[in-house]
């Protein structure tokens, strides 16, 4: 278990996720279909270079989203989360088409104790993506129910 207990976490700690990930036309197809998005934006090549102002495909946001939250579970919450309260504020400042490569950031930015169950607390995540350029593509608020440490 890598994962911190709510009395490990404090505001303003700080993740650089040693994990990058370069997005590929086929993780990008297959979450799409997967997820039943139509959006011609994920799967119409002819559609984007004519049409958009990309001139090709845009990854799945949702994808994104995914990757990047995801990223973060192995040295923040792995084992001891009891599970997601909510993503808040996702954003997405600018486009990831294939082939970028990402990495990842979480941010401690609120503790608090549950009040309605007092073995857990709740910690709210900032997480960021940005691509090999270090521009920002993604970032979300979340709000996990922690486990807190065994006495």
């Amino acid at each position: 278990m890598s994962g911190l207990y709510f009395e490990e976490f404090h505001v303003g700690q700080t993740f650089e996720h040693p994990i990058r990930r370069t997005v590929t036309e086929t993780d990008n197809v297959l979450f799409t279909t997967m997820t039943h998005n139509p959006a011609l934006l994920h799967l119409d090549e002819e559609y984007c270079r004519t049409q958009t102002e990309f001139g090709q495909r845009i990854v799945n946001s949702c994808f994104t989203l995914s990757v990047m939250v995801g990223v973060s579970v192995y040295d923040t919450t792995l084992g001891t989360t009891v599970g997601n309260l909510g993503w808040d504020e996702v954003r997405f400042p600018a486009p990831v088409f294939h082939g970028d490569t990402l990495h990842f950031q979480t941010e401690v930015l609120e503790l608090r104790e549950s009040k309605s169950r007092p073995q857990n607390g709740i910690v709210i995540f900032a997480h960021r993506a940005y691509n090999q350029r270090n521009q920002l593509v993604a970032s979300c608020k979340r709000s996990g129910l922690m486990l807190r440490k065994p006495q």
